[in-house]
């Protein structure tokens, strides 16, 4: 497994996303690492570690852009970040169990974009979902296919 890994953006991490990583990354012996612009609880283990990066925008995607490999997976629910991941050839799956893939990572981006451009101009567009725990189920059900593959 050594070959394998798992980033977490990790400033905007939910935390029961966090915890059940913690959990994987013990199970399989598996290196997970959080990067983050500020310090982030974990857990004593020698397979768990944090990367803590300056503040500034998107320090801490860079980083996990700048060291992905095509056998790693990044938690992410950055859409930017995640189209980057992809072009590396990694995987990036969402906190809400959602795979970005090379066929749906193109729609994502156009969508963020249009939402973005309605809410710079002044239209209320309401945030996210509240983090449910159908959504805690979807993530869990998602990371447990790549475990069984890695």
């Amino acid at each position: 497994m050594s070959d394998y890994k798992i980033w977490v953006d990790a400033d905007a991490c939910p935390n029961p996303i966090k915890e059940m990583l913690f959990r994987a990354a013990e199970r399989k012996a598996l290196p997970l690492v959080l990067v983050a612009n500020q310090m982030i609880r974990i857990p004593p283990s020698p397979y768990i570690s944090q990367i803590r990066v300056g503040a500034g925008f998107d320090v801490a995607d860079q980083y996990i852009v700048d060291h992905v490999e095509p056998t790693h997976l990044v938690i992410t629910a950055d859409i930017p970040l995640a189209a980057l991941i992809i072009e590396k050839g990694a995987l990036a799956l969402n906190p809400r169990g959602e795979l970005y893939t090379v066929d749906n990572i193109k729609q994502k981006l156009t969508m963020r974009d249009f939402m973005e451009d309605l809410r710079g101009s002044g239209v209320h567009t309401g945030g996210p979902d509240t983090f449910s725990q159908a959504d805690k189920q979807a993530f869990a059900n998602s990371l447990d296919k790549w475990l069984v593959r890695v």
